[in-house]
Parts: structure tokens; C-alpha cells; sequence
């Protein structure tokens, strides 16, 4: 059972669903880790839609208990370890994933307890603003880049030589993401845009090929940059896109679908669908196999190692920061989706 210290400390929390409003800040107890947890000293929060969906709830507000501390996402330092942890962890720079899911200790607090599996180091190489930018984009974006037939099932140097990507909504958090370990793991990156200034972000992050759906017919354009079609398409409005992904699928591609936007309904041609086995993938990271996801954690960790993904301006990724106070307005600004990345300077000097 978690004890509390005698301590305090702040945090964000909602006891209802509802809009950004219902978000408070307060004092709340400083609990110590229990067994398999750690304690981590949270230096920066990023904030993702999910993180404002699950606030927002359905169309009626509803109690929510214990309160929730919101966010999945964080980067920060050791602080505390709980037993049948290893006391080496103290101390050590991390970056933290799904921090909420089932649970009510998210990262938009100054201490949050996490299960050890969920945290990963962070060489001093790396910001606390790539570490809390990481979790649901990349891993998200490592999973769609990985469901095609042929591979590859890991991401990294060659491993996506000779294919061709399509990353729909390149401006986007995963869009970003995804185009920086597809460039890194050498595929041939095209990514749609709706604007010139947005085009502009999609090329920052390494896109070889940027199309503007608003100006440029995208299966004319895909067909003439890549005849034969696209291995893999990272897809975020399969309800806008669908006829052009299944116009630019390759044999043995796949469209990898991570969300709703543009309507939750689809429809796709069955029989021109059949001969070239394209496969539609449905893509959530909470609830994507644990392998995939093991497998998501060893390559990001490589990749920014390697120096390969990044986050910022000159990465196609604008940094929007935001104190705890002002949690609310950073969860409106994503609401209001923002182009760029959303981060809470819980301890603003880091």
C-alpha cells in the first residue's frame, strides 16, 4: 500500500469530465512508490488529444473518482523507487508512457508514481522536451510504420530502403513522428499537407515528397513519384482519405488508421482490394500488443541515440509551452489543435 510523505506537492487534477475548465490545480499528498513503482520528479508534461478526449468525456459530465492527474506523456527524474526496484534508478534522467491509462496518477503533477516498466532513460543527449513529446506519437507512429506484410517489423538504418511511405496529415504529432523514424530507417517519406505552412513543417521533419491536398491531386501526385504505389500509408482521416489510399496502396501494403478525424465512417472498393492483399490496420496504443510495443521503446531509445528524431522548429515541430497553472489553456490549445507540441514546464528552468 502507497504511504503518504509528510510532504506536499501540486498537481493538476478532475473530479468530472468536461471541458478544460473542470481542470483544478491543488495540493495533494506526496505518496511514496509501492512495489514495482517509482516516484519521478516530473520536469516536463506533454499533452496529446487523447489526453484532452479522455478529460472531455461523453456528452454528459460525469464524477470521476479518485481524481484524475491527466497526461500520459512526461519526462523527468528519478526521485523514489518502491521495492523490488533497483535503487540505481535514482537519480536517472526518463521519459515516461501511458502514465494514465487505468490509472489516476498522470504527469501533470510535480510527482508522479509510475509503474517501472513505464519509464525509460533519457541520456543527457536528450531534452526533457524530446522525452515528454515521445510517448504517444512515437510509439504510435513506430506501430503504423510496422503492420505492413512485409516488414519490417523493427525500425532503424535499411530497414525501410526501397519503400515508399505516405504519412496523411504530415504536420501532426504522429505525422511528425513518423516521417522522422521512417527518414531514419531510410524509406521514401511522402507526406499530404492542407498548406503551404504546413508544408513547409512536413519537410522540416525529413519528408522527401510534400503534397498539398488542397491544391495537388494526391493520387496523381503519389502515382508519379512512385508508380508501383505506397508500402505503408500512416493515416489519420481514413473517412476523408480512403478513396486515395485505396487508389496508392501497393501490393502488399497496408494502411495503418490511428484516428477518427474527418468521421468515425468508411467505405472501400472489395474486389480491387483483393488482388494486391492491402491490408487496413486499426491502430490504438493503449491497447496495442505488448511486443510491439517493447519493440517501439528499443528503437525510439536507438533512434535518439542516434540523434535521429528531435522536436522543435527546426524539426518540422513547434514547442508551445505552458506553466502547470495553465494546464487548462494548454489542453484548450490541443483541443484547438495547435500545430506543434504542446508541453507543461512543471519545473520551468529545466
Amino acid at each position: 500500500m502507497q504511504k503518504p510523505d509528510p510532504a506536499a506537492a501540486t498537481a493538476v487534477v478532475y473530479e468530472r469530465t468536461g471541458g478544460p475548465d473542470v481542470l483544478q490545480l491543488v495540493e495533494k499528498p506526496l505518496l511514496a512508490p509501492g512495489p514495482g513503482e517509482v516516484r519521478v520528479r516530473v520536469h516536463r508534461s506533454g499533452v496529446n488529444p487523447t489526453d484532452w478526449k479522455a478529460r472531455q468525456g461523453g456528452a454528459d459530465s460525469r464524477p470521476v473518482t479518485p481524481a484524475q492527474v491527466p497526461n500520459q506523456d512526461g519526462a523527468g527524474v528519478v526521485d523514489a523507487v518502491g521495492a523490488g526496484v533497483e535503487v540505481a534508478l535514482l537519480g536517472l534522467r526518463v521519459w515516461i508512457w501511458e502514465a494514465a491509462y487505468k490509472r489516476s496518477e498522470g504527469t501533470a503533477q510535480q510527482f508522479a508514481i509510475v509503474p517501472a516498466r513505464q519509464l525509460v532513460m533519457l541520456p543527457d543527449s536528450a531534452s526533457f522536451d524530446l522525452g515528454a513529446s515521445l510517448g504517444i506519437p512515437f510509439i504510435t507512429a513506430h506501430r503504423c510504420l510496422t503492420v505492413t506484410e512485409e516488414g519490417p517489423r523493427r525500425l532503424g538504418p535499411g530497414t525501410m530502403a526501397g519503400r515508399v511511405v505516405l504519412v496523411a496529415g504530415g504536420a501532426g504529432a504522429v505525422g511528425n513522428a513518423a516521417i522522422q523514424l521512417a527518414r531514419w530507417s531510410d524509406a521514401t517519406v511522402l507526406a499530404t499537407v492542407s498548406s503551404p505552412a504546413k508544408a513547409q513543417l512536413a519537410a522540416a521533419a525529413g519528408a522527401d515528397h510534400v503534397i498539398n491536398y488542397r491544391q495537388q491531386d494526391v493520387i496523381t501526385e503519389v502515382g508519379r513519384i512512385s508508380p508501383r504505389g505506397v508500402d505503408t500509408i500512416v493515416e489519420v482521416s481514413a473517412a476523408a482519405n480512403a478513396e486515395i489510399d485505396a487508389a496508392v496502396v501497393a501490393p502488399l501494403g497496408s494502411v495503418a488508421i490511428y484516428a477518427n478525424n474527418g468521421g468515425d465512417e468508411f467505405t472501400l472498393p472489395i474486389r480491387p482490394l483483393m488482388a494486391p492483399n492491402a491490408r487496413w490496420q486499426f491502430v490504438l496504443v493503449y491497447t496495442a500488443p505488448a511486443r510491439a510495443k517493447g519493440q517501439a521503446i528499443d528503437d525510439i531509445s536507438a533512434a535518439i541515440l542516434d540523434g535521429a528524431v528531435a522536436v522543435g522548429e527546426s524539426v518540422g515541430a513547434p514547442l508551445h509551452h505552458f506553466s502547470l497553472a495553465d494546464t487548462a489553456a494548454a489542453h484548450q490549445a490541443v483541443q484547438d489543435s495547435v500545430t506543434g507540441k504542446v508541453l507543461i514546464d512543471v519545473v520551468e528552468s529545466s
